[in-house]
């Protein structure tokens, strides 16, 4: 399939999507927020936006990220951990940071021009999957060549943000591809999702969930 075809069909996706949002059914099953910090899971963390970020996420996901990551150990490697659960405080401070970023590097772009590139990627304080406790982001880091993977679009820690972060844009190396198949497929192999846009954002129990493996209904709300 050629770039243009997949782009297409990966963005008519994403807007069906976003238009089922409002009408799938949300029977919140209380499961708590706990800190991955609090575990011995050999995890790499990077560093937040948030000042005394903890990396929360719901308790039934505690054992998948386990087994993901005992997984990523036996092969000499360790998983990354972006982000998970965020505030909406904190969804507002990685939106505004994102639109200093653009606004910097394209001067010639308006507003709102600048505005809409932003919410192409970073979604905005209240629609935020991450609100859930459901939503992880992760890379992988190689502990024989001592660094973060190559998945195409990142240098080191910091990804740039364009239409080859779809999950399997065609025109990347065969090693970011394999890498790619790698961290998708073990969140993957944990019943989460990978997001339609974003090679390293997993959900599991929202909205996005329910939709993609067509659930009845999700099981997890947003926590404010």
């Amino acid at each position: 399939m050629n770039v243009k075809t997949y782009c297409k069909l990966v963005e008519a996706k994403d807007s069906r999507n976003k238009l089922l949002i409002p009408s799938i059914r949300i029977l919140e099953n209380h499961s708590p927020l706990m800190s991955l910090m609090n575990t011995d899971f050999n995890l790499i963390f990077e560093p937040s936006i948030s000042v005394d970020y903890t990396y929360m996420i719901r308790e039934d996901i505690l054992e998948k990220i386990g087994r993901i990551s005992h997984e990523l150990n036996s092969q000499n490697k360790m998983l990354i951990i972006r982000s998970a659960w965020r505030s909406i405080e904190h969804q507002q401070l990685l939106w505004d940071a994102k639109f200093e970023f653009f606004l910097k590097e394209h001067p010639e772009k308006s507003f709102d021009e600048v505005k809409e590139i932003v919410s192409y990627f970073v979604a905005f304080p209240r629609e935020s999957m991450h609100a859930t406790g459901g939503a992880i982001d992760a890379l992988i880091y190689d502990n024989a060549k001592k660094c973060v993977m190559d998945f195409g679009t990142n240098r080191g820690l910091k990804i740039d943000l364009s239409k080859k972060c779809y999950p399997y844009y065609p025109e990347i190396s065969k090693e970011a591809k394999k890498n790619r198949a790698l961290l998708i497929g073990l969140f993957e192999s944990e019943d989460f999702v990978c997001d339609l846009k974003e090679y390293w954002h997993f959900d599991y129990g929202n909205v996005i969930w329910a939709i993609e493996k067509e659930k009845e209904f999700a099981i997890y709300e947003s926590i404010v």
